[in-house]
């Protein structure tokens, strides 16, 4: 127990603090920064500032196994140096000669034993703490791949809505350029998504983690919360926040050359008008259904193909699709120049080497049939194949 709490406050101080140094050192090098409200300070040395009673704990925690340790040690010390210097040679001490003290026995047996126990018990309590997911309002599933997170709301208000959350395009084509020059905001550098993470507030949220590929870890630090997710595994933690506001925070597990543009946003808001997202985020997912049956032209499905692509593709396969390193190029791919596009909608839909290229089984058909048809007709590709829905559909079931 002592363990697991001191392994997760550590990590998170850990990770919050490279977090601040790379935030600081982007600020030092090029525009003006100041705080981020939910996410780094400037000059941060402590955690952040808790808004759930998890976090509130893990601070308190924090301290008093800081100002505890750090008693015992000039304790010690001080001892240690009084008797160097008041028994030294120099002034003609003589060395006493005893062993088998009992008084000295009981001392340091009994003295380290109560201040294990007087540092297992809060932290026990803590830990249990932080493992209880029962009676939750909400149920999110968040499933990590690389380079981004997919929230699915299984349980509670909000049931049956899913997106994926990836790193804002601009603030991804700043990083490419080499950063935020001087007259950009560089507050929320590296850390605004397109779609943030919408939970209410005073209710226990439950999040379940999993991953696609490879390990990544869900961490935001005002809620105090890193719980890993493994592919494969299924593991779980939760928080209430006891306030409104943007929380941010980042994948805390390296996973990948993408590791630095996988973060968190969660937007926390009122009960009523959190009530107002749902109802237009249902609204939105309505729209978006598409018919699996219609059959979509060349020039359509390119269309739609290409905001596809750059919304979940080119991270990792680039805009010209030549990919990178280990990324497999799209780009006079056999697979996807084969005749057979069963191929490529396998490859889509199950994933590959290992999960290096994830499976995209969470979008739709019609997404999924228009970015196969952009990549088969664009760059050098020119095998004007299309693929519709249906031929996804049923390569599906």
């Amino acid at each position: 127990m002592m363990k697991s709490i001191l392994n997760t406050l550590a990590g998170t101080w850990l990770a919050t603090s490279a977090w601040v140094g790379s935030v600081a050192f982007t600020a030092v090098h090029a525009a003006k920064v100041s705080d981020l409200p939910g996410g780094p300070a400037v000059n941060q040395l402590n955690l952040h500032r808790p808004v759930t009673q998890i976090a509130e704990e893990q601070a308190w925690l924090h301290w008093m196994m800081l100002i505890l340790c750090t008693v015992i040690f000039v304790g010690v010390f001080a001892v240690m140096f009084y008797s160097i210097w008041k028994h030294r040679k120099s002034v003609g001490h003589k060395a006493a000669n005893f062993h088998e003290s009992v008084t000295v026995e009981i001392i340091w047996t009994v003295l380290p034993f109560l201040i294990v126990i007087g540092m297992a018990l809060p932290a026990t309590k803590v830990v249990v703490m932080m493992k209880d997911t029962t009676n939750a309002d909400l149920t999110i599933k968040a499933t990590g791949m690389q380079w981004k997170w997919g929230y699915d709301y299984l349980k509670g208000e909000g049931e049956g809505i899913a997106f994926i959350s990836s790193l804002d395009a601009a603030q991804r084509a700043m990083s490419d350029e080499g950063g935020p020059k001087a007259d950009q905001s560089v507050n929320d550098y590296l850390l605004k998504v397109d779609n943030p993470l919408v939970v209410p507030v005073g209710k226990k949220i439950r999040i379940i983690t999993t991953a696609t590929d490879v390990i990544h870890a869900w961490m935001v630090p005002s809620f105090g919360v890193k719980q890993d997710a493994i592919p494969g595994f299924v593991r779980d933690t939760w928080f209430t926040a006891r306030e409104t506001g943007d929380f941010y925070g980042q994948c805390a597990e390296l996973c990948g050359k993408e590791h630095a543009y996988m973060p968190i946003h969660v937007k926390v808001l009122a009960a009523k008008d959190y009530s107002a997202w749902v109802a237009e985020e249902n609204k939105k997912m309505a729209a978006k259904l598409d018919d699996p049956s219609k059959v979509w032209t060349l020039e359509d499905s390119l269309k739609r193909g290409e905001k596809v692509y750059a919304t979940h593709c080119v991270a990792c396969h680039q805009a010209n699709g030549k990919g990178a390193g280990a990324i497999k190029a799209v780009d006079g791919s056999a697979v996807v120049l084969h005749a057979d596009k069963g191929k490529q909608i396998a490859v889509l839909l199950n994933g590959q080497n290992n999960a290096a290229m994830p499976s995209w089984k969470q979008l739709s058909d019609t997404d999924i049939s228009a970015v196969i048809t952009y990549t088969k007709n664009n760059w050098s590709n020119k095998t004007g194949q299309l693929v519709q829905p249906a031929e996804v559909a049923a390569a599906r079931h």
